[in-house]
């Protein structure tokens, strides 16, 4: 059968500061209503049901990826398969981890790789694409989709294509790969899109999991024993701590050049859908509606005067004049300038940030949101004797039971339907209803109903640190 493997863990650095280590890249939401993790599990819907759906996720991003799918419309989250990284190696790693899976369950499984911060303009021609290859898959071979380049790009990797194989009926036509080529200059990315010889490689993949583990054993024989161990735990209680074991001493290499640039089962297929990485935010320019002067403005943003610019508030206004080629995005607590030219060196912000004596925003310590996995949580206002907090619970979702010895709590409710325990009482609150919660009060906040519950929440009291939390459930 055909399962999809979503890769879920990648860090987006170069769309900073909205991507941030605590909510990267993959669950922004850019260009439409929905994640890009969304986006990519309703484009694949198709292609196989959720419970053949497989997401690669970091440890601390689970709670976010449950919470993200559990937004998703007529969606049974619960069946869909998260499989937990206890640190980051690279997508050979990650691939090879679900492939270890997916053959315990399917011996003949053929699994479609795809990242899950990417953008398809095309699903439904996605999604023929696929269904039109897996019978290549099933011949033995790794399928690479090349997308068919629009422009000439220095920021994506190339394929360039030889030998056709034997034409199939009702298969799409494929070609041997003759190599994989590394970021080019401008120039010889002209002559590869003159030539129509290369494609863009997207990173995503079609093979059984049988033969990529095959090829793993050949050209990684390392990874290839470790995950045969992680295989022998599987239904061992420990297997959370033996996989962190095992996974930390792993080499961090690509499926690419680790497997693929080695691999004479290698072809691709061409693929015009509409793709873009969105890795940067030239491309999130790119792909936005924009005035007659080629500026695109997202928020509260004047903009006066300029060209051919980006410009993104998420929640201060913002003007602007005189820009030309510009790339300036707000968000709560940082504020990116930077001309279009040197966009590609903001992965290099992180890094830089501590030597300045700058706090490094979304780290443990400085972000004001945190995930949980009921939903988030944000402080809007901290002082010594109160703090305000919005909570968003996901539909489905409870906080546990609870009473703190230190502090009062105040809940109103601003959007949705509030289960509420407080107490020997147990009822609803609807918007502009509220509850007082006295210390040592006995509570719970839960979300039974269809929509996301949202409620502000202000703390009075002495002391408002985790510990003076009590749970029972």
């Amino acid at each position: 059968m055909l399962h999809v493997v979503i890769l879920a863990g990648g860090g987006g650095t170069r769309l900073w500061p909205l991507s941030r280590p605590d909510n990267p890249k993959q669950f922004l939401t850019l260009l439409s209503e929905h994640s890009l993790l969304q986006k990519t599990v309703l484009r694949v819907e198709g292609i196989a049901p959720p419970e053949r759906i497989w997401i690669i996720t970091s440890t601390g991003h689970q709670s976010l990826v449950r919470s993200h799918l559990s937004q998703l419309p007529n969606f049974a989250a619960d069946t869909v398969h998260i499989v937990t990284e206890p640190v980051g190696r690279n997508t050979a790693a990650a691939i090879g981890l679900a492939a270890v899976h997916l053959r315990q369950i399917d011996p003949e499984a053929v699994m479609l790789v795809l990242p899950a911060d990417h953008w398809i303009e095309r699903d439904r021609e996605f999604a023929e694409l696929v269904q039109n290859s897996v019978d290549w898959a099933k011949q033995g071979f790794l399928v690479t989709f090349g997308i068919v380049p629009s422009r000439p790009e220095t920021g994506y990797g190339y394929i360039q294509r030889g030998q056709s194989c034997a034409p199939v009926p009702h298969r799409n036509l494929a070609y041997h790969v003759a190599r994989f080529v590394e970021k080019p200059s401008l120039a010889v990315a002209k002559e590869y899109v003159a030539s129509n010889d290369y494609y863009w490689n997207a990173g995503i993949f079609l093979w059984q999991a049988a033969t990529i583990m095959q090829e793993i054993t050949t050209y990684l024989p390392s990874l290839a024993s470790t995950l045969q161990e992680v295989t022998v735990s599987f239904h061992n209680a420990s297997t959370p701590t033996t996989l962190a074991a095992l996974y930390l001493p792993l080499q961090s290499v690509s499926i690419d050049n680790g497997v693929l640039e080695k691999s004479a089962k290698i072809v691709v297929v061409p693929a015009d859908i509409g793709w873009s990485d969105v890795g940067e935010w030239t491309a999130i320019h790119r792909l936005s509606p924009q005035d007659e002067r080629g500026n695109a403005v997202y928020g509260q943003a004047l903009v006066k005067e300029s060209t051919n610019s980006f410009v993104y508030s998420s929640h201060r206004p913002i003007a602007v004049l005189g820009l030309s080629n510009m790339v300036v995005v707000e968000d709560k607590d940082a504020v990116l300038i930077c001309a279009q030219e040197h966009i590609q060196e903001v992965r290099k912000i992180g890094q830089h940030l501590p030597a300045h004596n700058l706090a490094i925003p979304g780290s443990s310590d400085s972000s004001t949101t945190e995930q949980r996995s009921w939903g988030t949580y944000t402080v809007l206002e901290e002082r010594a004797y109160y703090k305000v907090k919005r909570l968003v619970v996901n539909p489905g979702f409870s906080l546990s039971l609870q009473h703190h010895s230190y502090r009062n709590e105040h809940w109103v409710v601003v959007q949705g339907t509030a289960h509420v325990v407080n107490g020997g009482k147990e009822f609803q609150l609807h918007v502009n209803q509220s509850t007082y919660i006295p210390q040592g009060t006995v509570h719970r906040l839960a979300n039974r109903g269809p929509e996301v519950l949202e409620v502000i929440e202000v703390q009075t009291g002495s002391y408002f640190g985790e510990d003076d939390i009590v749970r029972y459930s």
